[in-house]
C-alpha cells in the first residue's frame, strides 16, 4: 500500500516549501506548479516532472486519470494527507494536484527569430502575477516569446506560475541581462522595437507592426528610461480619456499585443482573425 505523507518533515515537503524562495529555485532548476491545468500542460509540453503530489481526498476525475497514466509511465508520485496539501497550497479550495518541475530561463539567444515573430519584451517589471498574465496574454495572442531585460521578476515564482495558467508551458520565456544586450540582439536578428510611453505623439493603434517586432514594456512605477525610448524604432501610448493616470502593465501589454495581432490580419486580408 502506498504511503501517504502527513509531515511536514518530509524531504518532499521541505523540498516543495524552499522552492518557494527564488535563490533555491535558481539553485536547484525547479519549481512548484499547483493545479490540474497548469500541471497538465507542464506534461504535455514534455517539461521534465520530477514528482508529482497527490492529495488522494481531494483530487478526482480527469485529474486523478491523468495521475494513474503518468505513475504508470515511471512518474514520481506522492501522496499527502489532506491537510497537509491545504497548508502547502497558496489558494483557497485546493485541487489536491501539483508539481515539481524541471525548468530554468534560457539566455536570448536561443530564441528563434522568423519574418512573423512579434515578441513581448519586458524591463525591470518586478510584480510576478503581472508577468505571469503577460506570459498568458503572450500565449493567447500567439507571440513568439517574452524577453525578460534586466532585473525582473522570477517567471517560475509560485504567483507568476499561477497566473499564467499554464502559459508558461507554452511560451518561450528568456532572459537578457541589461537593455544594451537586448538591443544588440534586436538589430542582430532584424527586430523592430516598438517602445510604449505616454509621451509618445503616436497612439498604439495608429503605429506600424511590421514584424519581426518586439513590444517594449517599461517597470510597473517608472516606465521605460529615455536611453530606452531613443533605441527604439518607434514609440507609442495608449490613449486615455479619463482620469486614471496610468494602465496596469498587463493589461497595457495585453492592448498592444491585440492591436500587433489586428494589424497582422488585416495585412493577411482575414478580418475575421482566423
Amino acid at each position: 500500500m502506498t504511503e501517504t505523507i502527513s509531515s511536514a518533515a518530509n524531504p518532499l515537503v521541505k523540498r516543495m516549501r524552499l522552492l518557494a524562495d527564488r535563490r533555491h529555485r535558481r539553485r536547484e532548476g525547479a519549481f512548484v506548479v499547483e493545479g490540474g491545468q497548469p500541471v497538465w500542460r507542464a506534461i504535455e509540453a514534455g517539461w521534465e516532472i520530477e514528482a508529482l503530489v497527490v492529495a488522494p481526498e481531494l483530487i478526482g476525475g480527469p485529474a486523478a486519470e491523468m495521475v494513474a497514466e503518468q505513475e504508470a509511465r515511471g512518474t514520481r508520485v506522492a501522496r499527502l494527507s489532506r491537510e497537509l496539501f491545504v497548508r502547502l497550497s497558496d489558494r483557497d479550495g485546493p485541487s489536491g494536484l501539483a508539481a515539481i518541475v524541471r525548468g530554468s530561463v534560457a539566455g536570448l539567444e536561443t530564441l528563434a527569430v522568423g519574418p512573423e515573430s512579434l515578441f513581448v519584451a519586458l524591463h525591470d517589471i518586478g510584480n510576478p502575477g503581472n508577468l505571469g498574465t503577460v506570459v498568458r496574454t503572450a500565449d493567447a495572442v500567439g507571440a513568439s516569446g517574452v524577453v525578460l531585460v534586466g532585473d525582473t521578476t522570477d517567471p517560475f515564482a509560485p504567483a507568476a506560475v499561477k497566473a499564467s495558467m499554464g502559459s508558461i508551458f507554452a511560451v518561450d520565456v528568456v532572459h537578457a541581462p541589461d537593455l544594451d544586450a537586448f538591443f544588440a540582439w534586436v538589430e542582430r536578428r532584424g527586430v523592430r522595437v516598438l517602445a510604449t510611453s505616454g509621451r509618445a505623439e503616436a497612439a498604439h493603434w495608429d503605429s506600424d507592426y511590421s514584424t519581426p517586432a518586439a513590444v517594449l514594456m517599461g517597470s510597473e512605477g517608472d516606465g521605460l528610461p529615455e536611453g530606452a525610448l531613443g533605441r527604439a524604432d518607434a514609440r507609442v501610448r495608449i490613449p486615455m480619456t479619463g482620469t486614471a493616470e496610468s494602465l496596469n502593465l498587463a493589461v497595457a501589454t495585453g492592448l498592444v499585443l491585440y492591436e500587433a495581432r489586428r494589424h497582422a490580419v488585416a495585412s493577411a486580408g482575414d478580418p475575421e482573425g482566423r
